[in-house]
């Protein structure tokens, strides 16, 4: 079998929408896809409608997490999976999380119109689509505007990566977890040794969310280099984590094809098992 369990649809930050992605994924081999779109769960409904014979779909999101135990605190990712999409206390958070992500993204249009650059918020909401804004949704209008290239460049220091960059709200790590465990649904961090992308948080954080309930660590991620994934796998297995693989699939915003990474059906098979059954794997 198979197995990616991160990836993004045109909901959040990706740019293939939910059924695109199912036919994707149906071309690119795969027997079990996640969608993890950020703080939300819009497009499970597209892509469970799409899902071709053959095609297991596990529904989750990746949740903006901090650290709030270092200064200044860290920002860090968690993908759950198979929880309630109804459980009030997460909607009510992943909607507060959301609502947040659009004043940000709107603020940082303002500064970038306040520097005489011809970008405009309502390209941006077309841009996502109904879906969650995002920096990749500025980086596209940077693109079309022609003041960058790619969404690589765009992101540099001169531009969302610092100069532009707006602050978010996001949720205490402990509290996505917990919330996470109530809807009935489990956690895996997600490239949580991925120093290319900036500060990681220490082993002891991990030690204390496995305390709290934390499912596994994403260990196999491009974003990992291979000494990073040893130590992931090294700590998961001290402390009874399970260990996943995944290509973090953005379409063409990045280059890595679905697939690039994969989870064992081992693991799949226990992510499944712990998780309440409120919202099953579809296939």
């Amino acid at each position: 079998m198979r197995i990616d369990l991160h990836t993004h649809s045109s909901v959040s930050d990706g740019t293939e929408s939910p059924a695109e992605l199912m036919a994707t994924a149906r071309a690119a081999g795969l027997d079990v896809i996640a969608l993890t779109d950020h703080d939300t769960t819009a497009g499970w409904a597209a892509a469970a409608a799409a899902r071709p014979p053959g095609l297991a779909l596990v529904r989750g999101a990746e949740l903006s997490c901090r650290w709030y135990g270092a200064e200044p605190p860290i920002s860090l990712h968690l993908l759950a999976y198979l929880f309630d999409p109804e459980h009030p206390d997460l909607v009510a958070t992943l909607t507060r999380i959301r609502a947040s992500r659009a004043v940000r993204a709107e603020r940082m249009i303002e500064l970038l119109v306040a520097d005489g650059y011809d970008v405009n918020w309502d390209d941006v909401l077309r841009l996502a689509d109904g879906g969650t804004v995002g920096r990749p949704h500025i980086a596209q209008a940077l693109i079309r505007a022609g003041l960058v290239e790619t969404t690589s460049a765009a992101f540099a220091p001169e531009w969302l990566g610092r100069r532009y960059r707006v602050p978010k709200e996001d949720i205490d790590v402990f509290e996505a977890v917990r919330l996470v465990r109530d809807a009935g649904g489990v956690t895996v961090f997600a490239h949580p040794r991925a120093t290319r992308r900036g500060r990681i948080v220490p082993d002891d954080l991990i030690v204390s969310l496995a305390e709290a309930g934390l499912f596994g660590l994403e260990a196999d991620h491009t974003d990992h280099t291979p000494e990073e994934r040893a130590h992931v796998r090294a700590l998961a297995d001290s402390l009874g984590l399970a260990v996943t693989g995944s290509s973090d699939f953005h379409g063409t915003h990045k280059t890595v094809g679905l697939g690039a990474e994969t989870t064992t059906p081992t693991v799949y098979e226990r992510l499944v098992a712990a998780s309440s059954g409120k919202t099953p794997v579809l296939g």
